[in-house]
Formats: structure tokens, sequence, C-alpha cells
């Protein structure tokens, strides 16, 4: 019993000791003083943060080594070289694949994702569109794409990037009785479905022309707009970005590094002052700016100073010993909170044995991977079927509409792969696999971003290929190897051949 306790009931006490054994991370004292918290709600705490946060993203993306190289990384691993690719898996009534059907859709999807066709500023291919759109997500939190119905493709249809900054944080609207709440420019009915977005005229950073006088908004239906980003609470309106945690630390180990790289540059000229007990000032051998005698030293050479000047020489030790693991273990925070390794984001590799790299590299791509569902699901998915509701709605695809369903439903989407840490391992860990069972060729297949009828097709057209041009390839794919087995004719028992 605590010298104060003579003085509460046995109920204040009894709760007390309750709440001495309650969670300690939310105890209180002078350790956890600096530890502030609050309740509000994820639109409250984005508000006042999501301009500053996305202007610096974007400053770090521009000006930092480790930030260009994350988006770089994202980028490269969620869309790859190809993109994603869609696959129309469209079946006739007797379930067989409408090949023919299948293959119009995938021809005229391919010429309606040429540059100067899929966009309205004429500028980007579709794989143009999903480096933009995970680049924008990754540095801004957000990205805003725009359904257009143009004339100025036979499809009907094309799409516009809007950078989020046109969608205005700072209009909010409370709910009345016959209209909708708007939270940072999203109009959300009384469930939080966006049911329109108002945009502004102008991009409110554009000073080209100089800034208006006056604030314009266009209210856009929500089925115009595609507004993506990854949710971290129920109830958020927008985005955040998602080098937000990573970002005090990126700053600060820049601004490290140059004062570490400016310290190493002064202490490599090896400096010094020239003193006097008698104050007699120096003439040395020329004048800098406002007339201050500065010496020049060269290789090998001594001048001899005046009777009572000595020399005081400025030499700095930099960079520092532990320069090098500190800044390994700052970036490994900066890795941790963008959701990469150290490895790939440092480009370091060194001391990084098999099983590490190989233990980091598929955690990195089961992230990629996640990625890239999101981008699957959330805007390419989207898009697709837009597109195929308006090429046929046009006539541009010579398919009725009511074919719709049977073309949007059915299809894969194939995602980019990866090649393996080390191949001779992976191969022979997916031999044992297909014989016990466990995985299908499919599966392997998937890992490559492929389709096992993909692959089956092309050993198909290379053996056709080869037997045209009469030649045998020393390997036949698929099933147990067994060593070759003599034909033998019934009638005199000869072998075939001799």
């Amino acid at each position: 019993m605590g010298l104060l306790d003579i003085f509460r009931t046995k109920k204040e006490i009894a709760v007390r000791r309750q709440d001495k054994r309650s969670y300690a991370a939310a105890a209180t004292g002078r350790l956890f003083a600096d530890f502030v918290a609050n309740t509000l709600s994820a639109d409250s705490e984005i508000r006042p943060a999501l301009r500053p946060v996305r202007d610096r993203c974007r400053d770090v993306a521009r000006n930092n080594d480790y930030a260009a190289r994350y988006l770089q990384m994202v980028t490269t691993n969620v869309v790859g070289s190809t993109g994603v690719r869609t696959q129309v898996r469209g079946r006739n009534a007797d379930k067989s694949l409408d090949t023919v059907g299948n293959l119009i859709i995938e021809r005229n999807f391919d010429k309606w994702g040429a540059r100067g066709i899929c966009t309205m500023d004429g500028k980007m291919s579709w794989l143009d569109c999903q480096k933009m759109f995970i680049n924008n997500i990754a540095r801004d939190g957000e990205c805003l794409v725009r359904f257009v119905e143009t004339k100025e493709n036979p499809y009907g249809f094309a799409l516009q990037f809007i950078e989020s900054d046109y969608l205005d944080e700072q209009y909010n609207m409370k709910a009345t009785a016959n209209a909708n709440e708007i939270r940072m420019g999203v109009e959300i009915n009384e469930f939080g479905r966006p049911v329109a977005y108002w945009l502004l005229e102008n991009h409110p950073g554009n000073t080209i022309y100089g800034k208006t006088a006056t604030v314009k908004r266009i209210r856009v239906p929500a089925e115009e707009i595609l507004h993506l980003f990854i949710a971290d609470r129920s109830g958020q309106t927008r985005g955040f970005p998602w080098m937000a945690t990573a970002l005090t630390r990126l700053k600060m180990l820049d601004g490290y590094e140059e004062a570490e790289l400016v310290a190493a540059r002064t202490a490599a000229s090896k400096m010094g002052f020239f003193t006097s007990p008698d104050g007699d000032g120096y003439s040395g051998v020329d004048m800098e700016d406002y007339n201050t005698p500065i010496m020049e030293a060269s290789p090998g050479t001594f001048e001899q100073l005046p009777k009572g000047m000595n020399f005081v020489p400025f030499d700095p030790q930099h960079p520092v010993s532990a320069f090098a693991e500190f800044e390994k273990a700052v970036l490994r925070g900066i890795a941790s909170g963008l959701g990469v390794s150290y490895v790939s984001l440092a480009n370091n590799l060194e001391g990084v044995s098999y099983s590490s790299i190989r233990q980091g590299t598929m955690e990195d791509r089961d992230h990629y991977r996640v990625l890239q569902q999101f981008m699957i699901e959330h805007f390419i998915d989207p898009i697709y079927k837009k597109w195929l509701t308006m090429a046929m709605a046009t006539g541009a695809i010579p398919l009725p509409i009511t074919k719709f369903d049977k073309f949007a439903d059915n299809l894969v989407y194939r995602a980019r792969g990866w090649n393996w840490v080390d191949p001779q391992r992976e191969i022979n860990a997916h031999v044992i696999g297909l014989q016990n069972g466990i995985i299908t060729m499919q599966d392997i297949a998937a890992n490559y971003g492929r389709d096992v009828e993909e692959v089956f097709e092309q050993i198909q057209a290379e053996g056709e290929l080869a037997t045209q041009y009469g030649i045998k390839t020393a390997f036949q794919p698929f099933g147990q190897k067994l060593p070759a087995t003599p034909l033998v004719d019934g009638e005199n028992g000869s072998i075939q051949g001799d």
C-alpha cells in the first residue's frame, strides 16, 4: 500500500491497482511524456498533413537518390518491361474456348493500348499508363484517372491522368438534410461511398501564366473517375504517401551525407593558419578577395616563414570511421518503412549469402505481388471493362453487346514474373514438386508471368517449325527421361534401321 492510499477508499485503491495491471503501453509518466497520441478520425489526421507530406515526398523523389531508387524498384517490379497482359478466355456453349472471339478482343485491346490512342493527351501507351499509375500512387499516395468518351479514336474511349493536387483537400462541407458531405474534395453519401469529385479548374501550383484570382471547381460524377489509393483505416477518403514514415530519415540522412562530404573535402585540402605573437601581418605570396593574404603550397616544397611567425594546421578527420555503419543502420530503417529489403534499396551485396539474399528477395517479391494484385483489381480491370463496353457500343469490335459478359468475366491478367535467384536449385525443386503432385505446370508458368497454355502452344509451334526444316531437337520436354529402346522387326528379329 502506498503512503497516500490511507486517504483513498478501498474501491479507489482497487481501481488504481487494476490500472497498474493494464497495458504498459498505456502508462503515463516521465518516460511517456513525449508520446503524444490522439483519437482523431483518419480524415481529420490526413487533411492538414496531406499537402505538405505529398510535396516533401515529391521533393525527395527529385533530389534524393534512395527515394528515386525506391520508385524505380516499385515500377520495375510491379509493372516490368511488358506490363500486365490481358488474356481473354471466353467460352462457347459447349465449354470450348472461343478462340476467334478471344483473339479479336485481345488484338483490339492491344491496338487501343498503342501510344497516342489510349490517353487523351496522345503521349502514352497502355504500358506507360501502368507505370504512371504505380509511380503516382507510390509517391503521392493516390492516383486520379478520368474516363473520357471521345471521338478521337475508333473505340470511343480514352484515359486522362489528373494530379491529386486538383482534388482540393481544403474543400470540405458538412452534410445537410438534402445534400451529401464533401470531404477534402470528395463528395460522399451517408455510407461513405463517393458520389462525385470536385476538381479545381487549374492546378494550384501552376505559375507559368500567373495565379488565378478566383478558385473554380468542377463537379465530376464518381462513375467517370478512378480514385485509387490503399486505405489504412476504415472511413478514409484520401490516400496518403507511402514514403511518409521514411521521409524524416531520408531527409536527415541526405543532410548528414552532405555534411560528411563537405567535411571530407575540407579535410582533404589540409589547410592551416599563420599566427604571430607580436601581431605582425603575413604578406603571403598572393591576395584573395577582400585583400586576405594567402600562400599556395605545391608538392615537395616548403616556404620559410618570417621571424616570429608560426603555422597552425587545420586538419579535420573526415569521414569518421563510424560513418559507413551508421549509414547502414539508418538505411535499414528507411527500407523497413518503404517495405523493401535493405540490400535492394542500398544496392549493397556486401557479405550477402545465398540464403539471406533469397529470403530477402522472396519477401520483396511477395510485397510486389500484393501491389500487382491491387493494380489489377482497382486499375486494370475497371479500365478494361469500360473499354470493352465502349468498343462494343461503338461497333469498333464486330461482336454484339450481348456477348459482353462472356468476354468481360472470363479473362486472366498476367503480371510480370521474376527470374530465380539460383535457377538450378529452383528448377530441381519444381521438378520434385511436379512429381509429387504438390504444384502444377500452371503454378510454375505463373512465376514467369506466363500461362501454361501459352507455353504448350509455343512448344508445339517450335516442334512443328523444327519438323518443317528437317531439324531433330536433342530434347523432349515433360515425362520421365528413359534410355532409347530399339524397334525390333517382328518377322525376322532384325533391328529396324539396319
